[in-house]
């Protein structure tokens, strides 16, 4: 998987591998508050929480996870698919887009639409969800764009930042 190049020509982005190198871009986007605010997990990112997670889940084979770029090579964001289940075929699906300056583009449905095509074509899933907060209203309809059906609504489901918070459930069946 070192040399994966996936494309859009059409939006100008590609996905690449994350490696080592990408560990200060990945903790500098998760720590800002506008990454942060619309993930269920919030605590602070450090550079040796990621180190572990490339050792646990991204050596493992349990998480793959690839950089957004644009076409200028510019690192954006991240696109990632964790808890990979091999026997039932599935795989949780995340992203986030660090760079302010690329919000609004399309760059995320575009990630989408080539990590699902990853997900299904290179490591023959059967389906990839998603759990999103059911206020992040673009964020829901970017997944919409790329394919996601809402399968769920889960009411009080997490609780964050003093309160209960709604999900939405959505997924894509190969």
């Amino acid at each position: 998987m070192s040399d994966i190049r996936l494309e859009d020509q059409t939006v100008g982005i590609y996905l690449r591998k994350m490696t080592v190198d990408d560990t200060d871009n990945i903790v500098k986007w998760r720590n800002k508050e506008a990454v942060r605010s619309r993930f269920l997990y919030r605590e602070p990112f450090t550079p040796e929480g990621h180190l572990q997670w490339i050792k646990t889940k991204i050596d493992t084979g349990l998480a793959v996870q690839m950089i957004i770029c644009t076409g200028e090579d510019a690192p954006i964001g991240s696109v990632y698919l964790r808890d990979i289940d091999r026997l039932n075929r599935k795989a949780e699906y995340g992203i986030f887009i660090g760079e302010e300056a690329a919000l609004g583009k399309g760059y995320g449905t575009a990630a989408a639409k080539l990590m699902l095509r990853y997900g299904f074509e290179q490591l023959s899933l059967h389906k990839i969800f998603l759990r999103v907060l059911a206020d992040n209203a673009r964020a829901i309809a970017s997944y919409e764009k790329a394919g996601f059906v809402r399968e769920a609504y889960l009411k009080d489901e997490v609780f964050l930042d003093g309160k209960f918070c709604d999900i939405v459930f959505m997924a894509m069946i190969r």
